[in-house]
């Protein structure tokens, strides 16, 4: 049975050291000696405006493209190393459009696969491919043609595909592009469920309240460099450094922002945040 590269204790799940990347050898740098460490377990995003290198950088991770120059490790191994089906143990990739990965016809045929390729008994990849159904609620639909399926149901799809697979770190590149504000709710409770299980989960998102509700540890990428990388709510309620990557901070935290002569810290990430914050300062 194949088993995932092993994530060995205490060492990061993604290094990545000094990394130059260009799509063709006369072609325009796309990312200029980026540095990052991923630690085993976090919740990590990526935001900046398109074109800023964050897909480039995050496709470095499971071998899918390799750095002109500087090194990549992804478990320990040097993406040079290993092949992208070897690397596909560990990192799971769930693409922005969830039709750039879906192909099989039937739902449980398309989740079947990855698990089938790995070389697992069939009884396994019936227990990972009912665990996937379950988890992402597709239960209803594994008997359909994954092409009929809404948009929000083919995202799901793409997810349940990469979880089937058991990787320790997932990729997702906008997770709630297409859906409304309950498909985007159930994907974003699924990733934190994974997190909670000890996987690593990296999110590339423009959706900035989501990274502010959810997210830990936030990277700004720009031009093909990294602008920024901390604790969310230090990056995000920065609007000085944001503009520098033309975003702004959450509209919850420019209202903040906007009420420090009362008291209210300037750092409030969510809504909820901000109402404790106003009750407070009525009271005082």
């Amino acid at each position: 049975m194949a088993e995932p590269l092993p994530l060995a204790k205490g060492e990061a799940a993604i290094e990545v050291d000094d990394a130059r990347f260009r799509y063709s050898a006369s072609g325009p740098e796309v990312l200029h000696g980026v540095s990052l460490r991923v630690a085993k377990g976090e919740y990590l995003a990526m935001i900046g405006q398109n074109g800023g290198g964050k897909t480039t950088l995050a496709k470095l991770f499971n071998g899918l493209l390799k750095p002109t120059s500087g090194t990549v490790r992804t478990a320990g191994i040097n993406t040079r190393d290993a092949t992208v089906a070897e690397l596909a143990r560990t990192v799971g990739y769930v693409y922005q459009n969830p039709d750039h990965q879906i192909f099989a016809q039937k739902v449980r045929t398309e989740i079947a696969f990855g698990p089938r390729n790995l070389g697992l008994t069939p009884e396994e990849v019936t227990k990972r491919v009912d665990d996937a159904l379950d988890l992402v609620e597709l239960r209803d639909y594994e008997d359909a043609f994954a092409f009929s399926l809404g948009r929000g149901l083919r995202q799901k799809l793409a997810v349940a595909s990469v979880l089937a697979m058991s990787p320790p770190v997932i990729v997702v590149d906008e997770p709630t592009t297409g859906l409304d504000l309950q498909g985007s709710r159930s994907i974003l409770d699924l990733l934190s469920r994974w997190n909670a299980d000890g996987r690593t989960i990296i999110v590339i998102t423009h959706d900035i309240s989501l990274v502010a509700e959810r997210v830990p540890r936030t990277v700004i990428i720009s031009g093909g460099n990294i602008l920024a990388d901390g604790p969310t709510r230090d990056v995000l309620s920065n609007a000085d450094l944001l503009q520098k990557a033309f975003l702004r901070p959450p509209q919850v935290t420019r209202v903040a922002q906007r009420l420090q002569q009362f008291g209210i810290p300037p750092n409030v990430m969510t809504v909820h945040e901000l109402r404790d914050e106003l009750r407070r300062a009525l009271r005082a």
